[in-house]
């Protein structure tokens, strides 16, 4: 909305008015809006949800200190979600179609959070929402965002003209490129780092195009499942799934802001994406709300997100790679979301085979998710988050150098 204002204020040669032209500017706005909201209002958040006795409920593993938790302040998945939709309905252009998904994102799984917590602490629900109707309301959102790629003629990318019809159009023009929906995506460690899916379904003839787009919502729906439900399996340490997410939000801003330039995305000899500078507005207000939320998410803990933070933050995560074209680096950017995910697969996959194989089920894990089996091993809370958090950086550097390393 501001900048709307401020644009117009531009137009009347008032002072200053033009910093809102700056996608650097509103970023660096939207942040700092993010983690004052977080910081400055959280607080207020928290004590409402005291007020309302919105407590976690702590079911005993046995676990060192686990039970100290106990009625610390749940749902503050809200703090998030507040501190990103603000800064963004503030600082952005608000009729770009990647920020439309992206609100809609932000809301549709916030609500579907927001419901889950809710059966479970004021319905006193322990087994919250139907984990089908989860898995519909992702599936829902999948299907939305998928769709809207297939039907919207703003979600392009620029590619170069084929040879011959740039020498149809002579040495004297500029134009040697040309804006087309497609479905490519970006591979990585390869030179040619481009994948269209339409070749894997080339075998379809006349029917590849459609089959092409229906692959690609079953993709989409697939990420947005996978991720917000790994970031779900990452929150149960204090701070683990909060720092985690700012780590993986940092390095998206850094795709999104130079796959959306032309000048960088040339350099690099990247797929540039128009329109997809204004995400860079949208992540660095996603990074600032969790960097404020750590500020009452750091150890010791005075407010957990719930699922209304870390589907949020999930599907956030998902639905940005997808845009930016980055989709197949989220096994490597999240990769602490993964080996979360795989731990608890693996242990219930292992335990039901051993059971029915041996008539008693055995582990892989002390415990899952990874982070409890190292809580099992003794390991203080804080040391398994910060050494995780180092483990997020080293593969969020990593997913940076596949830029060059080809």
């Amino acid at each position: 909305m501001l900048y709307y204002l401020f644009r117009y204020l531009n137009e009347l040669d008032v002072p200053g008015a033009g910093m809102f032209d700056y996608i650097s500017f509103r970023a660096a706005m939207a942040l700092l809006f993010a983690l004052m909201i977080g910081t400055l209002f959280g607080k207020k958040i928290i004590r409402m949800l005291q007020r309302q006795q919105i407590g976690e409920e702590i079911r005993d593993l046995g676990l060192e200190g686990q039970m100290q938790k106990k009625g610390t302040p749940t749902m503050g998945g809200l703090i998030i979600v507040l501190s990103i939709l603000i800064p963004v309905l503030l600082f952005t252009k608000l009729d770009n179609i990647y920020i439309i998904l992206m609100v809609i994102t932000t809301v549709w799984l916030g609500a579907l959070g927001f419901l889950d917590d809710y059966i479970k602490v004021v319905r006193k629900d322990k087994s919250g929402l139907s984990g089908k109707f989860k898995v519909v309301g992702q599936i829902g959102l999948g299907l939305i965002v998928g769709l809207t790629f297939f039907m919207s003629n703003d979600i392009v990318v620029r590619e170069q003209l084929p040879t011959e019809i740039q020498s149809s159009v002579g040495k004297s023009s500029q134009t040697t490129t040309i804006d087309v929906k497609s479905t490519k995506t970006t591979i990585p460690f390869v030179k040619n780092n481009e994948l269209d899916y339409s070749k894997i379904v080339s075998f379809a003839g006349e029917y590849q195009e459609i089959l092409t787009w229906i692959l690609f919502v079953f993709i989409v729906i697939f990420i947005v499942t996978a991720v917000s439900n790994g970031a779900n399996m990452t929150d149960g340490l204090d701070g683990l799934a909060t720092g985690s997410s700012a780590i993986i939000g940092s390095t998206l801003l850094v795709f999104a802001y130079v796959s959306g330039n032309f000048i960088y995305a040339n350099y690099l000899n990247i797929m540039f994406i128009p329109h997809t500078g204004e995400l860079v507005v949208f992540m660095a207000a996603f990074v600032g709300a969790m960097i404020g939320f750590l500020w009452y998410n750091a150890y010791p803990a005075q407010v957990f997100m719930g699922d209304t933070g870390s589907l949020t933050i999930g599907g956030i995560i998902a639905v940005f790679a997808i845009m930016i074209r980055k989709e197949l680096l989220i096994p490597i950017l999240c990769g602490i979301f993964l080996i979360e995910n795989l731990s608890v697969i693996m242990q219930v996959s292992y335990f039901k085979y051993t059971k029915k194989k041996f008539g008693e089920g055995r582990r892989i894990f002390k415990m899952s998710p990874l982070h409890h089996h190292f809580q099992v091993q003794g390991f203080p809370e804080p040391k398994i988050v910060t050494r995780f958090w180092i483990v997020g950086i080293f593969l969020a550097v990593l997913t940076v150098i596949t830029l060059k390393m080809r």
